[in-house]
This record gives C-alpha cells, sequence and structure tokens, in this order.
C-alpha cells in the first residue's frame, strides 16, 4: 500500500472519532465535556446514538485498525514493533468497534445498578484500550529509539507516559467533576500519536524518494 494512502487512511481515522465525539455533545442537551464521557453522546438511549456509532465510531475504528496493521511494514522489522503496532489495531482501533456496537446504558450507569450486557463489554474492551495502548505506544517508541525514526520514537513514549498519567487520573476518582476532560485528553493523545505515526510514514517515505 503506498504511503499516501496510509497517511490518508490513519488521518481520516481519527478525524472521524474527533468530529464524531464533538458532534455527539453538541447533540444532547446540557451535555458537559468536563464531567461526562464520550460515550453518554452516543449510549443506547440517546437520539442519534445509533446515527454516530454507524457513519462515525465504527468507520473510524477499522480505518484505525488498519492504518496500525499496515503502518507497521514502514518501519524496521522487529518483533517488538509488531507487538506494538498490532497491539494498537486491536486494543484501539478494533476495540473502537466494538465499544460502538456495544453502546454504554443510560448516563454510562456509572454505579454499574443492574447492567446490561452491552454496559459490560463496553466498559471491560474500553478498561483494555486503556490499560493496554499507552504501553504500546511506549514500547513502539522504545523499539525505535536506535533507528532513523528518533522523533516519533520520543513523540511515542512521551504520549504514552502523558497518557498513563491521564488515566490515572481517570480511574482514581470516577465520581470526579473532571472525568470528560481526562478521558478526553487521554483520547487526544492517542489521536496525536497516530497523526505523529502518519507524519512519520510520509516524512520517511519523501526522504526515499
Amino acid at each position: 500500500m503506498k504511503h499516501k494512502i496510509t497517511f490518508l487512511i490513519g488521518i481520516v481515522g481519527v478525524s472521524l472519532f474527533v468530529i464524531s465525539s464533538i458532534i455527539g455533545g453538541f447533540l444532547i442537551e446540557n451535555y458537559s465535556v468536563m464531567s461526562q464521557y464520550i460515550s453518554e453522546s452516543y449510549a443506547i438511549d440517546t437520539e442519534y446514538g445509533k446515527i454516530l456509532r454507524i457513519i462515525g465510531y465504527i468507520p473510524s475504528g477499522f480505518l484505525i485498525a488498519l492504518f496500525c496493521f499496515v503502518a507497521v511494514r514502514y518501519f524496521q522489522s522487529s518483533k517488538q514493533l509488531k507487538i506494538g503496532f498490532y497491539g494498537i489495531g486491536v486494543f484501539y482501533g478494533l476495540a473502537t468497534i466494538v465499544v460502538a456496537i456495544f453502546p454504554c446504558d443510560s448516563g454510562c450507569n456509572k454505579e454499574l445498578i443492574d447492567p446490561s450486557s452491552s454496559q459490560l463489554i463496553h466498559n471491560f474492551v474500553g478498561s483494555l484500550t486503556y490499560l493496554f495502548v499507552p504501553i504500546f505506544m511506549i514500547l513502539i517508541g522504545s523499539g525505535l529509539k536506535k533507528t532513523s525514526n528518533k522523533l516519533f520514537s520520543l513523540q511515542s513514549i512521551l504520549l504514552g507516559a502523558l497518557s498513563i498519567l491521564f488515566v490515572y487520573l481517570l480511574i482514581a476518582n470516577p465520581n470526579s467533576g473532571y472525568i470528560g476532560i481526562y478521558q478526553r485528553m487521554v483520547e487526544m493523545l492517542f489521536v496525536m500519536w497516530v497523526i505523529f505515526c502518519a507524519l512519520a510514514i510520509n516524512k520517511s517515505a519523501f526522504n526515499k524518494a
């Protein structure tokens, strides 16, 4: 696959995610980006949730997964990098599809009072994303240290470390009035990693030309 197509797959994938999360908040009255999860904007009882999931989050997850599975080919061949890229493809890309197929209950049922099976799957897969993706980012960064991709290596390590910090803040106090901000910071760092990776691929291909 040509590098330009790979670049666009990554950029379009994260763009769909960002646009969907922004639009979703505007479609719900009194929705707060500061104190509410992104998932609440497409919860099972929301008026436009199904549309957001079908045309936004599911295609986004597919494109991000495809990007990660292909992107690894543009870097040196190593088991460490394959684990990192495939890991992000599965636990971020494919996981985005799963949490969209299984949306949370109304208000995301934070106290888990008689939760639906969809809510339980949503929470479980989301937890795996926040647990593993930062680790895979750092793994990729450390695997690229001794290559020509030193900038992307540093970016991956820093973004992964910052992600761990905000994931901790997110889970340390689930009743905080800032959980919406913490989650969006984590997601922003994930999105930035995909963008930086796409730019690294584009730059690498340009230098070889």
